[in-house]
């Protein structure tokens, strides 16, 4: 594709920055038109044109081009590129028999073998959700956390899977726990403390810049500053930089560290990895569809086992519906959708009769001890626990919510 980028005389930024960095000159061309996706735009150097210039500056294609997002047949799915939810996400795949092959661990590039047609593209969390919106990539994993904030309520972005299961996390409102603070404890009583004026207000460091000031004005903050910092927020009150923080929360145990305490009312949403997808990809390729329901169906089938146990025992009874009369009034054996009862054939004075009946339920890890228990007290013998990989559904649930969100 080739590009003609027509521009009037434009005149030299007057900005001392812009001088003193020695930049080339300023012009402004519409959001619609950057492709230059690793490009940084900073407000307090980008120099912009009189609205009437505006229009000047035209981007001018070929007949015969065409889009390289038309072009693209390929998936693209974007996953965490470094730390914690980097390697959670691979762990996942590989509990779900989804093997990312990454040939060269520097590579940003990589496939996974048992789903054709689709690439894995290793990227920022922030710029996943970036590039989802431009269509860059159909599927990505993330933080609840960084959807939110980054997504910035776009429509185009839909939440195909909700619990990954890893990544728990709080965005939370935190305060000094002395000083003026120290008989704070909710955020009503943050909001009404009289040293908040217009030209002294409360400052607040984060890295939310989206989340944040939309949470404070909906709660009824007006004198609020709001300061942009990545990493190590906690020393900000004691720098005496801000008076406040809004950063993610795990344990809390940092902020206890840091005389820092969280207060009622100042939790902004609660976070944990979730599978993403782009609307226009998900309801215009089909092939986009099916890679998303085989990849949501292996997690939805894999994360419902995780916290099962098989659990398999042997008991005497007259007849398959008796036994299971006896295991069905014991509430912690219900089981998924009941218990399996088979008859167990014994040898016996040369004839094969069933004398046992083998009982076989699902039981939730936290209440494995318990029903264990309760087989036991019924005539359960030879009880046997195993875990669980995968619980299959007919249709998943999950899917079916999908379909009905894109109107399918």
């Amino acid at each position: 594709m080739s590009l003609r980028l027509h521009l009037p005389n434009f005149q030299q930024c007057s900005s001392p920055l812009s001088s003193s960095l020695s930049l080339p000159p300023c012009f402004h061309v519409p959001c619609s038109q950057r492709r230059w996706p690793h490009a940084t735009w900073s407000s307090s150097i980008a120099c912009r044109l009189p609205q009437q210039q505006q229009s000047v500056a035209v981007i001018e294609k070929n007949e015969t081009s065409t889009s390289v997002l038309s072009e693209r047949k390929v998936i693209r799915f974007g996953l965490p590129s470094k730390g914690r939810m980097a390697a959670d996400t691979l762990d996942l795949l590989k509990d779900c028999q989804l093997l990312v092959n990454q040939v060269n661990p520097r590579q940003y590039v990589a496939e996974i073998p048992q789903l054709s047609n689709l690439e894995v593209w290793f990227q920022r969390p922030k710029d996943i959700v970036r590039k989802l919106l431009s269509g860059d990539l159909d599927l990505g994993i993330v933080g609840f956390d960084t959807f939110s904030e980054y997504g910035l309520g776009n429509e185009d972005l839909i939440i195909v899977h909700d619990a990954l299961g890893y990544g728990d996390c709080r965005l939370s409102l935190a305060i000094p726990n002395h000083g003026i603070f120290e008989s704070i404890n909710s955020l009503r009583e943050l909001s009404q403390m009289p040293q908040w004026t217009a030209s002294k207000p409360l400052r607040i460091a984060t890295g939310f810049t989206h989340l944040g000031p939309k949470f404070m004005k909906d709660n009824g903050f007006v004198n609020v500053a709001f300061s942009t910092a990545d990493g190590a927020l906690e020393a900000a009150p004691a720098m005496g930089i801000a008076d406040a923080i809004l950063d993610l929360v795990s344990s809390g145990t940092t902020l206890k560290e840091n005389n820092l305490k969280e207060i009622e009312g100042g939790v902004l949403l609660e976070s944990q990895a979730v599978l993403v997808a782009r609307r226009k990809s998900l309801v215009e390729q089909k092939d986009v569809r099916c890679r998303t329901k085989e990849i949501l169906e292996r997690f939805e089938a894999h994360l419902r086992a995780v916290d099962q146990f098989t659990v398999t025992a042997h008991m005497r009874g007259s007849s398959a519906e008796e036994v299971a009369g006896r295991v069905c009034s014991q509430p912690s054996l219900s089981g998924l959708e009941g218990p399996t009862i088979s008859p167990v054939f014994c040898k016996r004075n040369g004839k094969v009769t069933p004398d046992y009946y083998a009982i076989v339920i699902c039981v939730p890890k936290k209440a494995l001890y318990k029903s264990v228990q309760q087989l036991r007290e019924i005539g359960g013998s030879g009880v046997l626990v195993s875990p669980l990989t995968y619980i299959f559904e007919e249709v998943t649930p999950r899917w079916k919510e999908l379909l009905l969100k894109l109107g399918l």
